[in-house]
């Protein structure tokens, strides 16, 4: 096994986890925004007007991306597993 051939799963690895984390956080930044500038347009300044939308979006854009997401992580585990043999050489 290969110094390359290591930093090259590392790196799909590392690819990967940015892939499948970037919808909900992404949702969850805007949301978070929205409601931040709403609140300094009101000046309605209670704390849990921030984490209710923002866990309920991001539960939302969770449920709507899971497919996605564990099509690519099975990708990758096939993947893997099926090039078992090569990175023994």
């Amino acid at each position: 096994m290969s110094l390359d051939l290591i930093v090259g799963i590392m790196a799909e690895t590392v690819r990967l986890t940015l892939l499948i984390s970037a919808p909900v956080l992404l949702v969850g930044l805007v949301v978070g925004v929205v409601i931040s500038l709403f609140q300094a347009v009101t000046q309605v300044q209670e704390m849990t007007l921030v984490f209710v939308p923002k866990i309920v979006a991001c539960m939302v854009t969770l449920v709507a991306a899971l497919p996605w997401m564990i099509n690519l992580l099975l990708t990758f585990t096939q993947n893997l597993f099926n090039n078992i043999p090569n990175y023994v050489k």
